[in-house]
């Protein structure tokens, strides 16, 4: 097929093509780097906790009344609850992982301040948290029991071992096995290492340094505490409810509350994440459209424009799949010129999203294939013009002289 014909006609009618190919440009921006973005807002959500999120559910128990005993609260719930048929296990937190609210601090790998610097989430709890939890120990092992401090109002600084993640290990001590090793709050506490999660989620998932956790083997001040209830897979909704009414029947006088899976939590954090992928994927869904009828819209108009001229083809021999294939060339050519300009534009907008909002920078291959992608809508939008270019018949260029 002679491609100056086709050139020649695109040039008798450039504005439209122009603004068919600026169309697709815009398109292929829009849509590469959209896909992009919900790609990677999926991936987060997406990501395994290192928890048994879907069996566990969490509750704050608070007591309110002259000469409340905290610690025996505690235990005398614990006993209670690890009784239960269908509870695998149950903790006391201080906060609640994948919630939103927590605390954090930052720790050193030598004393005095020195050393590597790094945050983490940090939970005070008992030696039943890596097994009501879920998590998978990577080396070492959980708390001895007699090791866990129920402590007062006036305790001060850190217990003496710790239960802390992989990526906490890793980011404290890069290349070294740290099981075993100690490392030190701000007040140059030292905290020997005695076990190593595999992983496991703190409170905020949209922080950085959500994979760096730290278990501490300790217990109030109270009045009030947080339990976590690890439960048999199906159980969760019944337990949420015996839960609460054997808790209650054992001691009415203090307040129970805030009943919660660890589902409802993980969903509502990352709420925004979902919402943008799903809006990320609505406007790449509507851009496709319009670009789809912009283009189709361009072939249309093209037939309709040059009846004569494809009877004239038709009349000195040219067959019905040169017409088609006539204008989906031309199509293409269209299409062709405005991925090329998308692509620079593409790459132009990933950079500024990149040093704007520190987002990753855009992968090539959601480039290519968004190229790929604008060609086959392109050829598809222009099929049913060309088909109706196509049935033109030969006496057509003979009625319109």
């Amino acid at each position: 097929m002679e491609v100056r014909p086709i050139l020649s006609a695109l040039l008798r009618n450039r504005a439209g093509a122009i603004l068919v190919a600026v169309q697709i440009a815009i398109t292929l921006a829009i849509v590469v780097n959209a896909v992009f973005l919900t790609q990677q807002r999926v991936e987060k959500i997406g990501r395994p906790t290192g928890i048994d999120d879907q069996n566990i559910f969490s509750f704050n128990s608070t007591g309110f009344e002259k000469g409340f005993d905290f610690h025996a609260m505690v235990r005398e719930d614990l006993a209670l609850m690890r009784r239960m048929p269908g509870v695998i296990d149950v903790t006391p937190m201080s906060h609640i992982p994948l919630s939103g609210s927590g605390s954090s601090s930052g720790f050193y790998s030598l004393p005095d301040k020195k050393g590597k610097n790094e945050p983490a989430n940090i939970y005070r709890t008992d030696d039943h948290a890596v097994h009501a939890l879920g998590v998978t120990l990577a080396s070492g092992k959980t708390f001895e029991p007699d090791t866990v401090e129920y402590v007062s109002k006036e305790s001060q600084g850190w217990p003496p071992t710790a239960v802390i993640t992989q990526d906490l290990a890793d980011a404290l001590f890069p290349k070294e096995n740290a099981l075993g090793k100690v490392f030190y709050d701000d007040q140059s506490k030292p905290i020997k290492i005695v076990g190593v999660m595999s992983h496991m989620h703190g409170s905020w998932v949209g922080w950085d340094k959500v994979g760096q956790v730290i278990l501490a083997p300790r217990v109030g001040p109270g009045p009030s505490t947080s339990y976590m209830v690890r439960t048999a897979p199906g159980e969760l909704d019944r337990l949420m409810k015996d839960t609460e009414i054997a808790l209650r029947a054992r001691d009415p006088n203090r307040v129970l509350n805030n009943f919660k899976k660890m589902s409802d939590d993980k969903r509502k954090s990352y709420g925004g994440d979902s919402l943008v992928a799903i809006t990320l994927s609505v406007v790449t869904g509507l851009v496709l459209i319009f670009s789809s009828l912009g283009i189709f819209g361009l072939a249309t108009f093209n037939v309709n424009t040059r009846t004569r001229q494809i009877g004239t083809r038709r009349a000195v021999g040219a067959r019905k799949r040169d017409i088609v294939r006539h204008f989906m060339t031309e199509n293409w050519f269209v299409t062709s010129f405005g991925v090329v300009t998308g692509c620079a534009l593409a790459l132009g907008v990933g950079y500024w999203l990149s040093n704007q909002f520190g987002l990753p920078r855009l992968d090539l291959y959601y480039l290519v294939g968004g190229v790929l992608g604008l060609w086959i809508v392109g050829q598809l939008a222009a099929w049913q013009p060309s088909l109706k270019a196509a049935k033109v018949s030969p006496a057509m260029a003979t009625r319109s002289v």
